[in-house]
């Protein structure tokens, strides 16, 4: 049974969702973490030879993995590998966002079947054979977590598999 905090959080979500102008005042709660640097590598050859891979922070992941911690009010600083593979194998963990939609359509927030589409159209090289998740809602403490360990170390699998590319979807 969800803690009353989890409940909390996704009657908030939903709320936020049906009525966009609360949510814009409830992010308005929040500073956003500005950087001087944008860290942008431009392609190195064209869309169609690259292989792509998939990152989200809708808090997706293999149902057979840990599910992010919700109960932590800064977030979850960690990532989830997904292998490559049918989307039925995943669910989502997020209570800062209302998912119901992505639930049924898990493409709305992490579009691997497109991705695979795109592959066989040769619209892109390939697919890579690993993506990954995180939550998307980190503050606080964890933040130099993400940014010092845990988004470098995604990154460095990320090349590492052989992606040139990397789709950013958000929750």
């Amino acid at each position: 049974m969800p803690s009353l905090a989890r409940a909390k959080n996704k009657l908030l979500a939903r709320l936020l969702t049906r009525w966009p102008g609360l949510g814009k005042a409830a992010a308005g709660r929040w500073a956003s973490l500005e950087s001087r640097e944008v860290p942008w590598t431009p392609l190195a050859r064209p869309l169609s030879e690259c292989t792509l891979a998939l990152v989200t922070t809708a808090g997706v992941h293999p149902r057979d993995q840990a599910p992010f911690d919700m109960a932590d009010p800064e977030g979850d600083p960690s990532y989830r590998v997904i292998p490559d593979g049918p989307l039925s194998r995943l669910m989502i963990t997020h209570d800062y966002y209302d998912h119901r939609d992505a639930d049924q359509d898990l493409n709305i927030v992490f579009p691997l079947q497109r991705l695979h589409e795109l592959a066989r159209e040769g619209v892109i090289g390939g697919v890579a054979p690993r993506h990954y998740g995180f939550m998307g809602h980190i503050t606080g403490r964890h933040l130099p977590t993400l940014l010092d360990q845990t988004a470098p170390e995604a990154a460095r699998r990320l090349a590492a598999d052989g992606a040139q590319a990397v789709l950013l979807t958000p929750g």
